[in-house]
């Protein structure tokens, strides 16, 4: 078997009483696009976080690229090419569509973020930039304050934001959230394409989206793995049925 690009090995976060992850394992293979679903309070965020580095796990180890990183910050992950969207936007709202991926370039490079202006005039990160504008198809919009641009476009904005890291991999946090229909076709297409530079975990609710893209998917209720597996054998699985899709076994 190909060896895994990402993967969390009984990850366990508790807070108080409460036990947010219980032993949770999973792992994201060269390609594929790996869903994450569950009901609200799953836990799917506080595992985000722990792969991401935002939150230090009680229990259990983060791989990445044959490393344990458990003990890395979000940056140094960021930066050895774990990309990263979020399930409400990050993004500088008053800054130029451009610019905010020149920041992003930037961290990738380890620059001070301070030196913006600067850093519009290197052509080495301005060119990154604007190369991952015209991945997700944003090029033409690159001077529009972001605050202008549609809710659809800001999240292809993002990604395009992870692009400039180089990713060899992606945890994306709900993207298709406030999205209609035709913005949730187009960030669907192009994540389809991206798979292809870098696998992707994928926290999503829109079960269309999930069942269309994903290789495989895990499930999660109160904190624990109830079942991983492929669409078809999501779809048929009982628990999952009675916990998150809403039907009776």
């Amino acid at each position: 078997m190909t060896e895994p690009v990402l993967s969390t090995h009984a990850l366990t976060k508790r807070f108080g009483a409460l036990v947010a992850n219980e032993a949770v394992s999973l792992d994201l293979r060269p390609g594929e696009v790996h869903a994450l679903i569950g009901p609200n309070g799953a836990g799917k965020s506080t595992l985000v976080g722990q792969i991401c580095g935002a939150i230090k796990p009680d229990e259990g180890r983060v791989q990445f690229l044959g490393r344990d990183v458990t003990e890395q910050s979000t940056r140094t992950r960021a930066r050895s090419g774990l990309g990263r969207t979020f399930q409400i936007s990050a993004l500088a709202m008053e800054d130029s569509v451009l610019q905010n991926v020149v920041l992003g370039a930037m961290g990738a490079a380890g620059t001070v973020w301070h030196f913006l202006r600067p850093a519009m005039k290197d052509l080495t990160i301005r060119q990154k930039a604007e190369q991952a504008l015209e991945r997700v198809g944003l090029s033409d919009l690159a001077s529009l304050r972001t605050g202008e641009i549609s809710h659809g476009q800001r999240r292809r904005l993002e990604v395009a934001v992870a692009l400039t890291l180089s990713p060899k991999a992606f945890v994306m946090d709900e993207p298709m959230a406030g999205l209609g229909a035709e913005g949730t076709r187009e960030l669907t297409a192009l994540l389809d394409e991206l798979r292809q530079e870098a696998p992707i975990l994928l926290v999503e609710h829109d079960m269309d989206v999930v069942f269309s893209l994903a290789d495989r998917i895990t499930v999660l209720n109160y904190g624990r793995v109830i079942a991983t597996g492929s669409t078809a054998e999501i779809r048929s699985d009982p628990e999952v049925r009675r916990a998150y899709l809403g039907e009776e076994s």
